[in-house]
């Protein structure tokens, strides 16, 4: 996805662009203090998304957005909460409030590349790719989606387990939002604490699943589901 990114503040536009060349299906094609800059690169290429801070001097952020005829895919990005209403009344992808997370950024950028996908009628995101980026010690770590056998979630961190490495990767993150990233024919939360690969799964019992020898316990609120899978009743 062609991306620019619009911001007065040159740290944290310089902070948008290291966390945009973090993710590999973007492409940054501009750099924009101000929105009359990204009007000049517009009115010479397309551009799929726009990074976009508010609080500009000239032209705000948002009233640039309502001058365009053709709007793009639209991340704001601003210190300001009190603008989030009036930015999802003009149909914003997402909305971030400074300091972004890493994690959160990313989470913004998948959203925005299945909405791209959808648009352009290929594949979403997760479908396309067999792989997807975790944080882990400052750096983003590849996860392959078919090396993983089972998940853990640990408060504010999970545990990815491995079928290529007895040593997990964790990351900072919750089991929910890291659940949104997965492809969900290939993977099934089955606990509040645990998400399982689907093909890994060799024995379900009524309160447990069994990957090979390892037993983990079955939620009561995702048991039918679980057996939906399997086609059968979880009664």
């Amino acid at each position: 996805m062609k991306c620019i990114a619009i911001d007065d503040e040159p740290l944290a536009l310089d902070l948008l662009e290291d966390n945009i060349s973090m993710v590999p299906y973007l492409q940054l094609t501009g750099k924009c203090n101000n929105a009359f800059e990204a009007m000049e690169i517009l009115r010479h290429q397309s551009v799929d998304l726009i990074f976009l801070d508010i609080q500009m001097p000239g032209l705000t952020g948002l009233q640039f957005l309502e001058s365009l005829p053709n709007k793009p895919l639209v991340i704001l990005i601003t210190a300001y909460e009190k603008y989030a209403l009036e930015g999802f009344n003009l149909a914003v992808t997402d909305y971030l409030v400074k300091p972004v997370s890493l994690e959160r950024f990313i989470k913004a950028c998948n959203k925005a590349q299945e909405l791209h996908q959808l648009k352009t009628g290929g594949k979403t995101a997760r479908e396309e790719a067999d792989f997807f980026f975790v944080n882990v010690d400052y750096s983003l770590h590849k996860v392959v989606f078919a090396d993983i056998r089972w998940i853990e979630g640990l408060k504010d961190y999970v545990k990815i387990h491995l079928n290529s490495s007895t040593k997990p990767v964790i990351t900072r993150m919750s089991i929910k939002g890291l659940e949104e990233q997965l492809p969900g024919a290939k993977f099934i939360r089955i606990h509040k604490s645990y998400i399982v690969s689907v093909a890994a799964i060799t024995t379900i019992r009524k309160n447990s699943v069994f990957l090979d020898t390892l037993e983990l316990p079955v939620g009561d609120t995702y048991r039918d589901t679980l057996y939906a899978i399997a086609g059968k009743s979880g009664q």
